[in-house]
């Protein structure tokens, strides 16, 4: 796959966003909340399905890697494979579907919302999974933790991204033209 600079510089520039945005977390459980979900929906309602997973893949990379960027300040591979390390690889397929959706769809607005749903769906099944494993509990204590206190803000976070993500993809398409 070919890249062009801009490309590159958008998709870092995503990258960048996440990783200021997400190691500001507020402890509501083993799950911490982060506004890291917002910032993935953006960036694969607003770049193509490549490069918004690329951009999430970077993030997760860096924090692998031990780049302070996961919630709480944390870094490390340690993180991956402890209790939230499938909502943090779970990031990736959730972009990817996101993005190959919205594309699927020619862009029209109801196509955001599927795919930020179905992404959502996957990290929550990724993540809940991979949580169910490593802390021992049943599937309906994880989902009360994993996924239960986090519906509203997802949905929220969604609408936004439904009404933001367009705007910054014309936007970034008259920027395409312009140069």
């Amino acid at each position: 796959m070919k890249i062009s600079t801009r490309d590159m510089v958008f998709s870092a520039l995503f990258a960048a966003v996440l990783c200021a945005v997400a190691p500001f977390a507020i402890n509501i459980g083993p799950i911490p909340l982060t506004f890291a979900t917002l910032v993935i929906y953006l960036a694969a309602g607003t770049l193509d399905w490549k490069l918004g997973a690329l951009s999430v893949a970077l993030y997760v990379t860096m924090g692998a890697v031990g780049v302070p960027v996961f919630s709480n300040f944390q870094g490390g591979l340690h993180r991956i494979v402890g209790a939230t390390g499938g909502f943090i690889v779970g990031y990736i397929p959730c972009a990817l579907a996101i993005g190959i959706i919205i594309k699927i769809f020619q862009y029209r607005i109801l196509a955001y919302a599927l795919g930020m749903a179905i992404g959502t769906i996957l990290l929550y099944t990724c993540g809940t999974a991979w949580f169910m494993l490593q802390s021992g509990n049943p599937l309906a204590a994880s989902v009360a933790m994993c996924v239960t206190p986090f519906l509203p803000g997802d949905a929220i976070k969604i609408i936004f991204a439904c009404v933001i993500a367009p705007q910054l993809r014309k936007a970034l398409q008259r920027l395409k033209v312009e140069s």
